[in-house]
C-alpha cells in the first residue's frame, strides 16, 4: 500500500514522501492519525497545494519541541522513591507514566508515550538516564535518581 506522509514519521520518511507501507500499518494507525493520506492522484494534488501549510506547521511543531527541551535540560534530574528491599530492588517498577507523571510535577509537560525505555522499566535503586522523545528529529536525556522510601 502506498501513502503520502503529511508528516515526519521516524525512520519511515520526511513531508511528502511517497512510501510503501503494510496495508494494516497504513488503514489502522498512519491515516485515522492524519500522519499519511493514500498515495491517489487526487491526494497528491491536493497535499502539493497544501505544501507550504504543512512545512510550516512542522516546524512550529519542532520550535515547541526545542523549548520542552530547553525546559528539561534546566530540570537536569528528577529524584522518585518507592519502596525497596534491603538489597536495593524496588517492590515493583518505575515505569514511563512514573517518569511521566514526576516530570510533569516539575514543570516539564510530557506523556507518558513520550518517555522511552528500551532496557525496560526500572527495577532497583540508582542513577539511570532516561530519553525523552519530544519530537520525531528531537530526543532530550534526563537523570532519574530513583531512592528507596
Amino acid at each position: 500500500m502506498e501513502v503520502i506522509l503529511l508528516e515526519k514519521a521516524g525512520k519511515l520518511g520526511d513531508i511528502g514522501d511517497k512510501v510503501s507501507v503494510k496495508a494494516g500499518y497504513g488503514r489502522n494507525y498512519l491515516v485515522p492519525q492524519g500522519k499519511a493520506v493514500f498515495a491517489t492522484r487526487e491526494n497528491l494534488e491536493a497535499f502539493e497545494s497544501r505544501r507550504a501549510e504543512l512545512e510550516k506547521a512542522a516546524a512550529e511543531k519542532l520550535a515547541k519541541a526545542q523549548k520542552l527541551a530547553a525546559k528539561i535540560i534546566e530540570v537536569a534530574s528528577i529524584t522518585i522513591t518507592s519502596v525497596a528491599g534491603e538489597e536495593g530492588r524496588l517492590f515493583g517498577s518505575i515505569g514511563p507514566r512514573d517518569v511521566a507523571e514526576a516530570l510533569n510535577t516539575a514543570g516539564v509537560e510530557v506523556s507518558k508515550s513520550d518517555v522511552k525505555m528500551p532496557e525496560g522499566a526500572i527495577r532497583e535503586v540508582g542513577e539511570f538516564d532516561i530519553d525523552i522523545q519530544l519530537h520525531s528529529d528531537l530526543t532530550q536525556a534526563i537523570q532519574v535518581i530513583v531512592l528507596a522510601e
